[in-house]
């Protein structure tokens, strides 16, 4: 492992740790978008070495809506880790993060290993048990929101913690990408979309990344949970304030600052 991702490491970990926004790291180091992964890989094994476990995948940056808000022309990926995971009856409390944001994700729990090469979308609707509702808090290490691809990549997308829905449906007979969104911020609406905003539809976006990982001798495992990507623009959380995310068929998820 070369010293700049070790020390990119030690810059991701210090932002979390000490909640302090910092610069991007390829103003610092000459970052490709591995080297991104790289660095997102070595936090993740200290992570893990300290007790945290991988419960799922997150894609970020897959609706054009989120692509233009960070100025990122492609999808990346991250991983869910235990310790993110936020009851939905619970508050967040914001002065634990930088400056948290939230995003509606439609949710696949997966039932069976996704490997690449060679996964589909149906191979995905397949492998899936259960489809539900979430949103995630993410909450970007570095100032004004202000990153490149292999920045974020390394930052592991912006991730922080998860609420999922309260309902879980089975996938048959649903056609995810027709799924209405109505995103709202104190009972105010803000924005809708639809499913197809995460690449047309989620299960696609979903094989995208079994397809990345298995590239990369890894893989969707049984049990996970996939956030398939922000279908609205993300919004601020503060707090005193609440965030709903209500769904066609798959119900409502809300998120409360304190």
């Amino acid at each position: 492992m070369s010293a700049a991702i070790t020390a990119c490491a030690d810059l991701v970990e210090s932002a979390v740790a000490h909640r302090t926004a910092m610069g991007r790291l390829t103003e610092q180091h000459a970052l490709t978008l591995d080297d991104g992964y790289a660095v997102q890989d070595e936090v993740a094994r200290r992570r893990l070495a300290r007790g945290e476990r991988v419960v799922g995948a997150k894609l970020g940056l897959t609706s054009p809506a989120k692509q233009q808000q960070m100025q990122v022309a492609e999808p990346v990926y991250g991983r869910l880790f235990s310790g993110g995971l936020h009851p939905a009856n619970e508050p967040v409390r914001v002065d634990t993060l930088i400056h948290p944001r939230v995003e509606p994700e439609i949710v696949l729990i997966i039932g069976q290993r996704l490997a690449g090469p060679g996964v589909s979308a149906a191979d995905v609707l397949a492998a899936t048990d259960w489809v539900c509702c979430g949103l995630e808090v993410i909450d970007s290490r570095y100032a004004d929101f202000s990153f490149t691809a292999a920045d974020v990549v390394a930052d592991n997308t912006s991730e922080a913690k998860v609420v999922v829905g309260p309902a879980m449906h089975r996938p048959d007979g649903l056609d995810l990408s027709l799924i209405g969104l109505l995103l709202e911020v104190d009972g105010v609406q803000v924005a809708t979309a639809t499913g197809a905003a995460t690449m047309g539809h989620p299960a696609e976006a979903t094989a995208m990344l079994a397809n990345f990982l298995g590239a990369r001798g890894e893989a969707i495992e049984p049990g996970w949970m996939v956030f398939t990507g922000g279908l609205t623009a993300a919004v601020p959380l503060a707090a005193g304030h609440h965030v709903t995310a209500t769904f066609g068929h798959l119900g409502s998820v809300t998120v409360r600052g304190v």
